[in-house]
């Protein structure tokens, strides 16, 4: 895994696979618009990723963030997700303060294996079996979003329900590839523990990134 600082520099370039305007889909922000910076990066390597691309950061030169930056707020998204990937592989800081400098709100999606670094209005946790978060993990999550592929992965999100703070919101969301199969078991379950909602990757059903 590449995330030298001194090639980046201390955070000021960063390996970008893609940044773009869209409809975030899933979670507690389902439907707003927000401009997504996807890195490249990722230790964890879950089977069912929809995003294995991003995986090997080496084929993601690091680009410089002001370029970013820039793009962001020629758009009019007044949101930004920063995903990945994993973005904490990176020293976040940098990029983080200059959006806070534009004005910008920053949501940040993590696995939260590593550790945290960057100013965030907002924190998806989607923990994974491979590499748990660390606790500083479930002390800055808002959000935490569960994949849900087989009916052992409720007892995974209990797991990972009982770390977080009071406030924290909890969504149970099914692997892609099998959603028609677990969502049944999904919507009995969420009725039998209302303190779960259920959250859809919407923007596949939209067709947008």
């Amino acid at each position: 895994m590449t995330n030298n600082t001194d090639v980046l520099q201390n955070g000021a370039l960063l390996p970008l696979v893609e940044d773009f305007y869209t409809i975030q889909g899933e979670g507690f922000h389902t439907g707003k618009p927000a401009y997504f910076i996807r890195l490249g990066g990722c230790d964890v390597g879950c089977a069912w990723c929809d995003a294995k691309y991003t995986w090997n950061p080496r084929l993601y030169p690091p680009t410089d963030i002001e370029v970013v930056v820039q793009r962001a707020v020629a758009c009019d998204a007044q949101s930004i997700v920063i995903t990945g990937g994993e973005p904490l592989l990176y020293p976040l800081a940098p990029l983080t303060e200059r959006l806070k400098e534009c004005g910008l709100k920053i949501f940040l999606e993590t696995s939260g294996s590593h550790p945290f670094s960057g100013t965030f209005d907002w924190v998806c946790l989607s923990p994974k079996h491979k590499l748990p978060p660390l606790a500083e993990a479930y002390e800055r999550a808002h959000e935490l979003k569960v994949i849900i592929e087989r009916e052992e992965d409720f007892e995974w999100a209990e797991e990972n329900a009982a770390k977080v703070g009071e406030e924290c919101l909890l969504y149970l969301q099914p692997e892609w590839s099998v959603s028609e199969q677990i969502m049944p078991k999904m919507v009995e379950y969420a009725k039998r523990h209302p303190k779960w909602s259920i959250s859809i990757q919407s923007h596949k059903f939209m067709r947008i990134p």
